[in-house]
């Protein structure tokens, strides 16, 4: 058995995607939704790493002004798996890795919801990447439109792509209504597919579902984070 099926087969993702009905899927939209600080970026590159071991291209979009910290998350999950395993993989198991993965960086304010699917699009088709999952990282829902979101999903419907979100709440709060669904989402929902709330606890950051499609949602599951390393423990 090889490491990246070793990894596929114990994976943490597992059990997230046996409480979403076998995971986000083609053509949907799953948003994770947090504070600042929380663990948003490392549960998406944890769902990323998990497509990268089952040799599925991921492109990272970012819209942070810089994309070393995003880098830094990649190498420290992968060091996380092997030990995981306790073993230590090939350095051509990172390298291959490595090579289904790009990183884009944007600026949101003053781009086009248009001008950034013709980007990917163009990586997608023109570059040859075929990409099974798009990671959008850093996105300012506040400064969005529930038809941008629109665009999105339909663009990962025509694509037959998955797109994972993370939605930062900002301020002191509150932050949710009385279903769990953050404020700042409410207008933002009919085009969400999955919907899963990160909430920090004295020794651990739990995970919540609050929407799965048309299903009864999960609630919380069974997965952590470590609230010092923002690892799935």
């Amino acid at each position: 058995m090889t490491v990246q099926t070793e990894f596929a087969r114990r994976s943490p993702i597992r059990d997230m995607e046996r409480h979403i009905h076998g995971g986000l899927g083609k053509g949907n939209l799953g948003v994770l939704a947090s504070p600042k600080g929380v663990g948003k970026t490392a549960c998406l590159v944890h769902i990323a790493t998990d497509k990268l071991f089952q040799d599925k291209p991921v492109i990272h979009v970012s819209y942070a002004s810089r994309v070393d910290y995003i880098i830094t998350w990649y190498e420290d999950i992968f060091r996380e798996i092997a030990g995981a395993l306790a073993a230590e993989p090939p350095l051509e198991v990172h390298d291959e890795v490595v090579k289904n993965r790009v990183i884009m960086n944007f600026k949101q304010e003053g781009t086009r919801t248009e001008q950034i699917l013709k980007s990917l699009e163009a990586m997608i088709t023109m570059g040859r990447f075929a990409a099974d999952t798009v990671i959008i990282d850093g996105y300012d829902f506040s400064l969005s439109r529930p038809e941008d979101l629109v665009k999105f999903r339909e663009f990962a419907g025509r694509l037959g792509l998955e797109i994972w979100f993370s939605a930062s709440l900002r301020g002191e709060g509150p932050f949710w209504n009385a279903a769990g669904t953050p404020f700042l989402l409410e207008d933002f929902l009919p085009a969400i597919d999955v919907l899963i709330t990160l909430h920090a606890e004295p020794d651990h950051v739990r995970l919540r579902v609050v929407k799965d499609r048309d299903y009864p949602a999960a609630g919380v599951l069974p997965l952590k984070l470590d609230p010092k390393t923002l690892l799935i423990a």
